[in-house]
């Protein structure tokens, strides 16, 4: 089996997740994640969505030299003009236009024939081909089309220029058995389609996104679009760590290189983007949750101590999970502190670093154990400013007490930091509003709503200003 390819769209099809979006300094920080990871393709946005896009995707396009770097466009002329300016000075510089080919989109969301759908695609990919040969044509919603029909729109595409042919699952409807069949049909009605590469995009919406991505490579497909973690609309997309985990875990089936991704790079990735988003992953999360590795039953603790491989088909060595957890402590230096905020994720300036150090060690006098969650913890609150201000709060509020709110800290040079915030506090009448950032036992005082800098809150006989910490358990 060929080689699969792995096209990365955490930066736009992941970023177009509600809570998700991230501004330049952090999509830059995701696509050097990318980068070591080896994707073969990075989706860096939607160039003309927006000024920001634009810039954004242009960065990303000069920043990056191992990998494609691709926009998305409308079947539009300006659009496919505003994505070549974004991606021209990249290494290797993509165009994906995408036109819907269902029946169902054509006429409500296209208000066109299939006559001018195959005519408009033929227009725009002669048109995309006048940048580069580097193009691709997504039919939207593929897998609810007519599939003659999508044989004669890919054939006009592929006629007219297109290298790349997605077929993607836009709403997450299909099964593998379709998926398959739906590769290997269109592939045998296309011309030249030796000549082609064919690509799937599957969303998760019936949580077959990673098995429908599986299908279609088994069905000829030779490139997997998917995300870090998963994200993206609704359900999310193809997580990119357990497809590509999957593949090299079955070399029976997938070959004994299937795709070029650096596994051990990809805990580091995912702890990125959860990072960036304020997110952490789910505890049975496949790959990097917390609980991935982890042995409880008596039955399966004797197994693994016996061999791993007794309930481990993968290592977590391989996806970059450092096991021996090298314990940090009082003792502990700046090296080994720097070391394990680079497992999690972080590079910080040495002079942020010094100060996330100096406040490590303050912690090291509070707590006999000092978790990641606390170091994570310490992270995010250096991040912010003295004068930093909440500029948003998305929560669900019930009696005063409000789970998993998500905020956004905007601070003194106008930079966004997000943060998750497991508990939020109404105090009195709602005179305060109390912020806590809540990792295991520790917590932050995030903000005093309502009240200045020298408004105290008080929580076990002790009294907190704004910028406090506040430390519970052993």
């Amino acid at each position: 089996m060929n080689q699969i390819k792995i096209f990365d769209t955490t930066l736009r099809d992941g970023e177009q997740s509600p809570g998700c979006s991230m501004n330049l300094k952090e999509k830059i920080e995701v696509a050097k994640c990318l980068e070591r990871l080896k994707v073969d393709v990075i989706e860096a946005g939607f160039a003309i969505s927006s000024p920001g896009d634009f810039e954004s995707v242009k960065t990303i396009a000069e920043t990056v030299r191992d990998c494609s770097v691709a926009s998305l466009a409308r079947a539009t002329q300006k659009d496919i003009d505003c994505a070549w300016e974004a991606v021209k000075n990249a290494a290797d510089p993509r165009i994906h236009v995408f036109l819907a080919t269902s029946p169902l989109h054509m006429e409500y969301k296209l208000k066109m024939t299939p006559e001018q759908v195959l005519t408009r695609t033929a227009e725009m990919v002669k048109y995309a081909k006048q940048y580069t040969s580097n193009i691709e044509f997504s039919c939207e919603d593929a897998t609810r089309s007519d599939t003659d029909f999508l044989i004669q729109v890919v054939n006009a595409a592929v006629k007219n220029g297109a290298t790349v042919i997605n077929l993607p699952d836009t709403v997450g409807y299909t099964t593998p058995d379709e998926m398959r069949k739906l590769i290997e049909d269109v592939m045998a009605g296309v011309e030249n389609s030796d000549k082609v590469e064919f690509s799937v995009h599957c969303h998760n919406d019936l949580g077959m996104a990673v098995a429908n991505s599986l299908a279609g490579v088994l069905g000829g497909a030779r490139q997997i679009e998917c995300t870090i973690n998963g994200l993206g609309e609704r359900a999310g997309n193809t997580a990119m760590e357990e497809v590509v985990m999957a593949m090299r875990t079955r070399p029976d089936i997938f070959g004994d290189t299937p795709c070029r991704i650096d596994t051990t790079q990809i805990a580091r990735a995912s702890k990125t983007v959860y990072n960036i988003i304020g997110q952490s992953a789910p505890l049975t999360k496949p790959i990097v949750g917390v609980n991935a590795f982890r042995h409880e039953s008596g039955i399966h603790q004797h197994g693994v101590l016996a061999n791993k491989k007794t309930y481990e088909i993968l290592t977590p060595e391989s996806v970059g999970i450092r096991m021996d957890n090298i314990v940090l402590g009082k003792h502990s230096g700046k090296h080994a502190f720097a070391a394990r905020l680079k497992e999690m994720g972080y590079e910080l300036p040495d002079e942020e670093l010094a100060r996330c150090f100096e406040e490590f060690k303050v912690l090291c006098d509070k707590k006999k154990n000092v978790t990641d969650q606390d170091i994570l913890a310490i992270v995010t609150h250096s991040t912010t400013t003295d004068d930093a201000e909440v500029d948003a709060i998305k929560a669900g509020f019930s009696s005063g007490v409000a789970f998993a709110v998500s905020v956004h800290i905007r601070d003194a040079e106008d930079l966004v930091h997000k943060s998750i915030i497991k508990k939020l506090y109404l105090t009195g009448e709602f005179d305060y509003v109390v912020l806590l950032e809540e990792y295991g036992d520790t917590f932050s005082v995030v903000d005093l709503r309502g009240g200045g800098d020298e408004d105290p809150w008080t929580v076990d006989d002790r009294t907190f200003l704004r910028g406090d910490r506040y430390f519970t358990g052993s």
